[in-house]
């Protein structure tokens, strides 16, 4: 049976889903206050310049994966207007209602779909942006989601990949001291979860940095990929066109 990593554990490749599912089924309830403490506020910095760079027009059509409670979703919706057309999805169902909820509750009645990013039950070429955010590092198989992704998109479509990434070398000690002495306490005391948010610090180093993962979407079907570090490669904003 294949192994892959979960967090810094090595599972078998059919458990990690369920392992990650059950990781947000924990959190799903304190997941937006938990994203404020966290990063301070900093996580809508980071994604109001996704949706600045995402740039879609009216009438156009997004597709958010691993879209949890709805951020970037409700800014795509905002941008594409009511001839547009704006896909809520993820695959953890509880994420998926709190966002559902979040999006009814500012009068957006939009499509919120359960589905797996590593087999997207959408045509060819439908989508004029795909993105997602702080998700690609919990999938099992990045590379088949990311040719998924790129399947999905219209030639010359844009695919925004949001993730926690490599920080600046000056940071690495005070980052790592955080994720793992502070953030799973913060864990503990605000959503009753410290394994969960000690697992999401492990997962982060887990994750392919800036240049490893622009050269993945490339093999992946993105022709030009250009990587935006955010906040000194915390995060990074990884930017593929469809080649088409």
């Amino acid at each position: 049976m294949a192994e892959t990593h979960f967090g810094y554990q090595r599972v078998e490749e059919a458990d990690k889903a369920r392992k990650v599912r059950g990781v947000f089924d924990s959190v799903a309830a304190k997941y937006d206050v938990m994203n404020d403490l966290m990063s301070a506020g900093l996580h809508r910095a980071w994604k109001r310049y996704t949706l600045m760079v995402a740039n879609l027009k009216p009438g156009q059509r997004a597709l958010d994966i691993a879209a949890g409670t709805g951020d970037l979703t409700r800014g795509f919706a905002r941008q594409v207007g009511p001839t547009g057309e704006v896909w809520h999805t993820d695959i953890n169902e509880a994420m998926l209602r709190v966002g559902r909820d979040r999006l009814l509750d500012e009068g957006l009645l939009l499509p919120s779909v359960v589905c797996d990013a590593e087999r997207l039950p959408f045509p060819n070429a439908y989508f004029d942006l795909v993105c997602v955010a702080f998700g690609l590092r919990n999938m099992t198989h990045k590379d088949r989601a990311l040719t998924e992704m790129a399947r999905v998109l219209k030639p010359g479509g844009k695919l925004l990949v949001l993730e926690f990434s490599k920080v600046a070398k000056p940071l690495e000690k005070p980052y790592d001291w955080y994720s793992f002495h502070i953030l799973p306490k913060l864990g503990a005391w605000v959503a009753g979860d410290e394994a969960s948010y000690r697992y999401l610090a492990e997962s982060i180093r887990m994750h392919p940095d800036q240049e490893a993962l622009k050269q993945l979407m490339k093999q992946s079907g993105f022709g030009h990929v250009d990587v935006h570090n955010l906040t000194a490669g915390l995060v990074a904003l990884h930017v593929g066109i469809q080649c088409g």
